[in-house]
């Protein structure tokens, strides 16, 4: 197949992105310099392994319960309250934190966070989807994954070790970095408050909603079982690697990989398409967890390290592939339905991998649990090798 022409100029610089970019680099900056800490420092305040793997659970829990809420809630509010909620909502939680260390407190402060991410997660990847053109679709994904995973190939890493070196205040005072996007979040939200909105039409109702939520399942199922293997290994990196900078060195390589790929991927798909890189993609998850599981079991530092790298592989371009294909599948109208679903599939993968494989791994092992997480994997090759029909067009 011959190459799309694509359009001249980088999304980098398109109105808007700068601070969409901004804002998101901030928000996740808060959001994932706790997501390896935060159950560290319940197991600090006394929790087991189960009580941690629910910290990260019920953060995503309240995520997804958000999620479903957030198209109607732009709507109502407009774009600037609502981003500049998100902001309070996630930064806020994460500086009282730093004053308690009871698990229930802790759950109740992630769940407050987890409101905010829901909203943030959403509202981001819809205003990429508003602010580009539908042919540089996926380097504007690219730019925003890049956004995103920036602060993680740092903060997620190097949190743990930053709080058991420096002390967990430091890291709180991190994951407070959400409250100084308030100001580009806002700005963002007046901006796109301004641009036409596509007219309303009375032959769209449920029956039409409904038709594209179905075929949004696809792309959030293939994404929900590479995030599912990504936020058990984001989790539980340093619980179930031993030597602490081992568990930083995997943990940056897996992002850094993601980062890159889901960086590039972008442009490539806009010239190639998304669909013929999904199976490979779903191939190299089942493969990463099948062996991170046996370097843990054999204690093998080079098939860890390896495993890492393959998931970051599929982790960063399948979060880019799948975005672009949900966004594909619905006509303009539905941009924020498409990204609410396909944050659903990202964060519920997430933190079913947090809650299952803390689970799993208080009864077996973290070996065992990571070649469960690489059979839910599995199970989505079928959906990867489907070519679906048409896109639904607009009526």
């Amino acid at each position: 197949m011959d190459p799309a022409p694509q359009p001249t100029g980088s999304v980098w610089t398109r109105p808007g992105m700068p601070l969409l970019l901004t804002a998101t680099f901030l928000g996740f900056a808060g959001f994932a310099v706790l997501m390896p800490v935060a159950p560290l420092w319940a197991v600090r305040g006394g929790a087991g392994e189960g009580g941690a793997g629910l910290v990260n659970g019920a953060l995503l829990l309240f995520t997804v319960l958000t999620q479903m809420f957030v198209p109607g809630a732009l709507r109502r509010f407009g774009w600037g309250p609502v981003l500049g909620a998100a902001m309070v909502l996630l930064g806020a939680p994460a500086l009282a934190m730093a004053a308690i260390d009871d698990l229930w407190a802790i759950l109740a402060l992630s769940a407050v966070r987890g409101i905010g991410f829901g909203i943030l997660t959403v509202t981001g990847s819809a205003a990429v989807a508003e602010l580009v053109e539908p042919a540089r679709l996926g380097a504007a994904v690219g730019a925003y994954g890049f956004a995103i995973a920036g602060p993680q190939i740092v903060l997620l890493p190097f949190g743990p070790w930053v709080a058991e070196t420096l002390g967990y205040l430091p890291v709180f005072l991190i994951a407070g970095a959400p409250l100084l996007g308030i100001v580009p979040a806002v700005r963002l939200g007046r901006l796109m408050a301004s641009r036409p909105a596509e007219e309303p039409s009375e032959e769209r109702g449920a029956t039409d909603t409904g038709r594209a939520a179905l075929t949004l399942l696809r792309p959030m199922a293939l994404l929900l079982g590479v995030t599912l293997a990504g936020g058990a290994v984001l989790t539980f990196a340093p619980q179930m690697i031993d030597t602490a900078w081992v568990a930083v060195a995997a943990l940056a390589l897996m992002e850094l990989i993601a980062a890159i790929v889901r960086w590039y991927i972008g442009g490539v798909s806009d010239r190639y398409g998304a669909e013929r890189f999904l199976t490979p993609l779903v191939i190299v998850t089942v493969l990463s967890m099948v062996a991170l599981g046996w370097a843990l079991e054999a204690r093998s530092l080079p098939v860890l390290l390896l495993a890492c790298a393959l998931l970051g592989v599929s982790y960063g371009g399948l979060q880019n592939l799948t975005l672009v294909l949900a966004f594909a599948s619905v006509a303009r109208r539905h941009t924020g339905l498409a990204s609410s679903v396909w944050n659903i599939g990202f964060d519920l993968g997430s933190g079913l991998g947090s809650v299952l494989v803390g689970m799993i791994a208080a009864g077996t092992g973290f070996p065992g649990a990571m070649l469960v997480t690489a059979g839910a994997a599995l199970l989505t090759l079928p959906l990867a090798l489907r070519r679906p029909g048409p896109r639904l067009q607009p009526s």
